[in-house]
């Protein structure tokens, strides 16, 4: 069997391990969520679930560091058998005082999220054609943007119907068809180098940038959340439910803007399309400002799709521009870059629409959003298949020096 022949059977098989995991961890996360609520009639300990599976995102770059030391595929498949094996131990949860194994269960959710995104962003490149690596990111995001639309409600149906341990055990199943999945991938991974450290202040630009667009881009989203609730139920008169709605379109708006997201990259670089995205976005975020229904709608959906074009440009950007033996780390401290900075947006932005209003919150993100897209001007050259002699690191140092190795402080 050729090589092409086998990469390109290994698109599937991501494809369906998006799904199961999207299904399972979507599921499982509004359950625990319902089911601490249910056992505690408290809603500050059930915020905590959430904050359990959000918490391990902080330490991406240690754990994208151990994903760089062992087998990527190996370490894929096991890290899911031994999630679904905890999961069984929610069966065993009866009453408040049995919560904390919910809030384990959760916070070993959240660490796999962070190992296996960053062992399958390092194993994709080894895995699949280069030329199909952006299509697959796109639609690897409509698969997961799908299962947040499928899942909650089925979570939440079986959670009424059964309980919550049925969840878990159908969420468990989830986790061991996509270690099956992973079994089936053949890739050629690069050999591993576990006592060195290397220096990762020295990407290249255009990556640094693609990742702050990004990050920009998704703390932007968490700033305006207020402002946008704000405008739905004050100036629209709406009931809070139609919040949901808009979430809705704008899950759909993802979907269809993850399926088109490989054709943009096959013509524009990994930078020109995330800015794009942004560009995209700022204009859903302030058709969503205005206080005309129409306008709100059309803008759930701009947003819906342009959001998810500025992570998959990033995700892209790591994988080609990254050399295989540090994609674990990179790839995990990305996403911190990209994730983390929810944590400060969202009451940032609440602050705000507390004692300014809904337009100055608006203006900010719309205006930092463009600023943005302006600097990454200088790197928008290439295609999305180029891997270009200026994209790839060209002063990354690898040593086994005492304090050789360090994350990027920056963002941008």
């Amino acid at each position: 069997m050729s090589l092409k022949v086998r990469r390109n059977r290994n698109v599937p098989l991501f494809i369906g391990v998006s799904i199961a995991s999207g299904f399972g961890g979507s599921a499982m996360s509004l359950t625990a969520t319902v089911w601490v609520l249910a056992l505690s009639g408290s809603s500050e300990l059930a915020a905590l679930a959430g904050l359990c599976v959000y918490l391990p995102t902080l330490f991406g770059p240690l754990l994208g560091s151990l994903v760089d030391r062992m087998p990527r595929r190996r370490l894929l498949i096991w890290t899911s058998l031994v999630l679904a094996a905890g999961l069984f131990s929610l069966l065993l949860v009866r009453e408040r005082g049995d919560l904390w194994l919910l809030y384990a269960v959760m916070l070993a959710y959240g660490v796999n999220y962070v190992l296996n995104d960053a062992a399958e962003s390092a194993l994709l490149p080894s895995a699949v054609e280069p030329a199909v690596l952006g299509r697959l990111n796109g639609w690897r995001m409509s698969a997961q943007e799908s299962m947040k639309i499928i899942a909650p409600l089925a979570g939440a149906g079986l959670f009424a119907w059964q309980g919550g341990g049925a969840v878990a055990v159908i969420c468990a199943a989830t986790l061991v068809l996509s270690s099956g999945l992973y079994a089936l991938i053949r890739a050629d991974e690069p050999p591993r180098r576990p006592r060195t450290r290397v220096r990762l202040t020295a990407l290249a630009g255009p990556v640094k940038r693609t990742v702050g667009i990004a990050a920009t881009a998704v703390a932007m989203s968490g700033f305006v959340t207020a402002a946008q609730l704000e405008v739905v139920t004050v100036q629209l008169g709406r009931p809070a439910s139609f919040v949901g709605v808009l979430a809705s379109l704008q899950g759909a708006g993802a979907i269809v803007g993850g399926l088109l997201a490989g054709r943009f990259l096959d013509r524009l670089s990994e930078i020109r399309f995330g800015a794009l995205g942004a560009a995209l976005f700022t204009v859903g975020l302030v058709l969503r400002g205005l206080p005309w229904l129409p306008g709100v709608v059309a803008g759930a959906v701009i947003a819906g799709v342009g959001l998810p074009w500025t992570v998959v440009a990033a995700m892209t950007a790591v994988q080609r521009h990254t050399p295989g033996e540090m994609l674990g780390r990179v790839s995990a401290t990305a996403t911190t870059l990209t994730f983390a900075p929810l944590a400060a947006a969202i009451p940032a932005g609440s602050g705000l629409v507390a004692v300014a209003g809904t337009l100055p919150a608006l203006v900010i993100a719309a205006l930092l959003l463009l600023y943005a897209v302006r600097s990454a001007r200088p790197f928008m050259g290439g295609t999305g298949v180029q891997r270009g002699v200026d994209a790839v690191p060209q002063q990354i140092r690898v040593g086994g020096g005492e304090g050789a190795g360090r994350v990027p402080e920056d963002q941008a």
